[in-house]
């Protein structure tokens, strides 16, 4: 009889048992399979901008170093650009030669030419003069009968060459205290002023060699090494501008209630281990690249994603572009 109580009692014990890890089972299932909130993971972005140079050349030395900060204006690197310096001097001798050739324009003919043509002049007057004299003389000898009329014809012909010599002369004369014309003169300036353009073209190429910094910020990234070749326009380092960041989410749109444009809202930020207050500037929905249709047929729908950016609030110390930022969300 006793035997047969223990038996039972083992039997209820067991059956106690039994139903005790199955309530232990359940209660642990209700929890475990319980939908916590979303957890959406966003990153820290900032703008970049890249530095490249207008004009090939080979990198002489750098001034700074990745993850060095640097302000507007500051000089970044230095090219060593040969072709450059030899255009300069032959832009230079260009203007030298069009500047000496405007001088010359301006000034005119020298002292010296100047009397020679004078002297010319003076020579040819006397000329004038002493053939009239012979030909008011040959006159009156022909209207007298005494000369022929060949010896007239050739005096009044020597008279009116003597003339027109004078006339050359004294134009020569002119010329040489006048200078040179005026459309010489402006075609004298215009060379002038066409050598100092490509003297300022070439100087703002040899600026180019000096890469400076349009904007703060830090250097994130130098590509090329001292020594190598760049082209034109190719990229030489870039330029974090850590002032200017947000944050980028993409958040499936059955989550998107309270991220609204201007909406604020917390996220937690791993790396710091802080909490940052956050504020939605854009809002905007990630194109999809080909048809889509709902994958199920009972009534359910495809959910679009949205790209969600937001400024921070607050200035938080040692936030750095490519860290992780939490917003936990709840799909109720």
């Amino acid at each position: 009889m006793a035997s047969l109580k223990s038996q039972n009692s083992n039997i209820l014990l067991a059956f106690l048992t039994l139903l005790g890890v199955i309530a232990i089972v359940a209660i642990a299932g209700f929890f475990m399979l319980r939908k916590g909130p979303e957890i959406i993971q966003g990153q820290a972005e900032v703008t970049e901008y890249r530095v490249s140079s207008k004009v090939p050349g080979r990198i002489l030395r750098f001034r700074v170093q990745e993850g060095q900060k640097v302000n507007a204006g500051d000089t970044l690197a230095i090219l060593e650009a040969p072709e450059v310096k030899a255009k300069m001097e032959q832009a230079q001798a260009a203007e030298e030669a069009a500047q000496a050739q405007n001088e010359k324009a301006i000034k005119g003919a020298r002292q010296e030419q100047i009397q020679t043509a004078y002297a010319i002049w003076q020579k040819t007057r006397a000329g004038v003069e002493i053939a009239e004299k012979s030909y008011k003389r040959v006159k009156n000898l022909f209207e007298q009968g005494v000369m022929s009329a060949q010896k007239f014809d050739e005096v009044s012909a020597q008279k009116d060459a003597a003339i027109a010599t004078e006339k050359a002369a004294k134009a020569q004369y002119t010329m040489a205290v006048n200078g040179a014309e005026r459309e010489d003169k402006l075609t004298a300036s215009a060379l002038v002023n066409r050598a100092k353009g490509a003297v300022a073209e070439v100087e703002s190429y040899i600026k180019e060699t000096y890469l400076i910094a349009q904007t703060a910020g830090e250097v994130s990234e130098i590509f090329p090494k001292v020594g190598e070749l760049i082209g034109t326009g190719a990229p030489i380092m870039n330029i974090s501008v850590l002032n200017d960041m947000w944050i980028t989410f993409n958040v499936r749109e059955d989550l998107l209630k309270g991220l609204t444009i201007n909406t604020e809202f917390e996220a937690y930020v791993p790396a710091l281990d802080k909490t940052i207050k956050l504020k939605v500037y854009y809002l905007k929905d990630i194109g999809t690249y080909a048809a889509w249709k709902a994958t199920k047929t009972t009534g359910q729908f495809d959910l679009k994603t949205f790209e969600v950016k937001a400024h921070i609030l607050d200035k938080v110390e040692g936030v750095r572009p490519g860290m992780s930022v939490i917003l936990k969300k709840d799909n109720k």
